[in-house]
């Protein structure tokens, strides 16, 4: 495990300490970026954009229906400011555990639990 994602990490369980106690396995932190999600049984992708993340699940809004237990596949880079070195791309594979309309939006919002990631050569 790289440095910079052990420190991370560490940063991100003394944000946890102070956030609303929560049901997931690790909490989630906002983080507003582009994520490429390559959607299931296809070779097609689209672009969405995160709401949270943490390490093991991601929510995030696209313009496409996706199913609940869905396997999907998605890349995000994570910028200079979180990473403190360079764009760091992950590619991640996930599960979809919810999924909702969002009226205000016209998306639909993705929870995923992520079950395997890869960071990517830049």
């Amino acid at each position: 495990m790289p440095k910079w994602w052990a420190d991370l990490a560490s940063e991100l369980e003394e944000f946890a300490m102070a956030a609303v106690d929560e049901r997931r396995q690790l909490p989630r932190f906002p983080l507003e970026i582009s994520v490429r999600v390559g959607l299931p049984g296809s070779d097609a992708a689209v672009i969405g954009r995160t709401r949270d993340v943490s390490a093991v699940g991601i929510f995030f809004y696209i313009n496409y229906p996706i199913q609940e237990s869905s396997d999907i596949q998605f890349i995000m880079t994570l910028p200079p400011e979180l990473t403190r070195t360079i764009a760091i791309h992950i590619s991640c594979k996930a599960r979809v555990v919810r999924v909702r309309e969002d009226a205000t939006r016209g998306q639909m919002g993705v929870g995923a639990a992520i079950n395997s990631y890869d960071f990517l050569a830049s």
